[in-house]
């Protein structure tokens, strides 16, 4: 049961952390000639494009993506809690948005971090680096108003990383069910 568990939550993981790469793609309108960005759109094309002509974009937010990984979220938690023999009812809608929302955290930590390595290993011009770098921009560029380069040193990464653990730590503390997702 542990096995098919396991492979249950990785292929929603999987699922939603295209989904929200595609929003997050679109919202920073970064380069969709990229090979990540062409691999993105086309995994997720099959699940958005029937649902876009149903439900439109709305001030630059593909709401159909936004709703379909929404239900993805909710999906997750209800089939876990199912294969343990919990029933969730309405909380299910509440929990479904609590995991979409800690995804998407998980998710430019995990960007942030490759971007650290790649930015150590890779010289010149990189592709993904660069749809990556895209990516973070919204989140680092603030921070690097605050804390300038040093040196070639750039600890705006550092200290998104530690914002994003103190808010990790207040929502634990004051929404239920957030530590344990």
């Amino acid at each position: 049961m542990e096995a098919i568990i396991y492979l249950l939550r990785f292929a929603f993981d999987a699922l939603l952390m295209i989904l929200i790469m595609r929003v997050w793609l679109q919202w920073v309108k970064a380069d969709f000639y990229n090979p990540l960005s062409q691999f993105i759109v086309k995994v997720s094309n099959p699940l958005v494009i029937p649902l876009r002509r149903v439900i439109p974009g709305l001030g630059g937010f593909d709401l159909a993506t936004i709703l379909i990984a929404y239900v993805v979220a909710t999906l997750k938690f209800v089939s876990l809690a199912a294969l343990s023999g919990e029933s969730l009812g309405v909380l299910a809608f509440y929990i479904g948005l609590l995991v979409l929302l800690k995804q998407a955290g998980f998710l430019l930590f995990v960007i942030m971090i490759i971007m650290a390595i790649m930015s150590w290993v890779v010289q010149g011009y990189n592709s993904t680096l660069m749809v990556l770098s895209q990516l973070t921009e919204p989140f680092l560029n603030p921070i690097r108003k605050i804390i300038p380069n040093m040196g070639g040193l750039d600890l705006s990464m550092l200290l998104a990383f530690l914002l994003m653990n103190v808010i990790n730590i207040l929502l634990s503390n004051s929404l239920p069910y957030w530590g344990a997702l």
